[in-house]
């Protein structure tokens, strides 16, 4: 069993993200959420990696200054997501027809999903990334229409969650499944195991 010396076996979680919150049940960790609003816009020439890990810290950060008084001397977490095919970064859709063509770029393809994972504790912020190559099954425009209409594709990168309908489309992936889930779990621990906030 996972041991946590942390009150109350609590940390701030900068995010909304239900699928974060379970993982993070999974390690025997209860969430305060206090999602971080930030502007998320690639900066010019900034890589998939490069932004993934920014913004990661940056919602650490604002996370951090907004807290009440009671939570000060809390653990924070922040994560971040995105889905690449090479330096393009494909983010969340923000009508319909994104999500089409997003699909649609990932058919039949290998991507790249990265994840980021900033803590921020006792005055220190640190960052992990996770990466992972997904190989999709060629798609056609029937199954991407049939997706679209459950609306399982909103507010998720790339148009789509691994752990829904989508991954029936997933032939293989090389990396970690949490983290394309939108929280690796093996890189949370070991930030968490870190700064002592879990023992095991």
């Amino acid at each position: 069993m996972w041991k946590n010396n942390h009150k109350n076996s609590t940390i701030i979680l900068a995010s909304r993200s239900p699928r974060r919150v379970e993982l993070l049940k999974q390690i025997g960790l209860d969430c305060e959420i206090y999602p971080a609003d930030i502007d998320e816009s690639q900066l010019p020439n900034e890589s998939p990696v490069q932004y993934v890990l920014r913004l990661a810290q940056e919602k650490a950060t604002a996370c951090a200054s907004m807290l009440p008084t009671e939570y000060l001397n809390y653990p924070i977490l922040a994560a971040d997501t995105t889905v690449a095919l090479s330096d393009l970064v494909l983010g969340k859709p923000v009508e319909d027809d994104d999500a089409r063509d997003m699909l649609s770029k990932l058919s039949a393809g290998t991507h790249q999903v990265h994840t980021a994972v900033a803590l921020s504790f006792n005055g220190e912020l640190e960052v992990l990334l996770s990466s992972t190559n997904v190989e999709m099954m060629t798609l056609s425009a029937e199954q991407i229409e049939q997706y679209i209409a459950t609306g399982d594709h909103r507010d998720k990168a790339g148009s789509y969650g691994i752990q829904g309908l989508a991954g029936a489309w997933v032939k293989k992936i090389e990396g970690s499944y949490t983290g394309v889930m939108g929280l690796p779990i093996y890189e949370t621990a070991a930030l968490l195991r870190k700064h002592r906030i879990i023992t095991i």
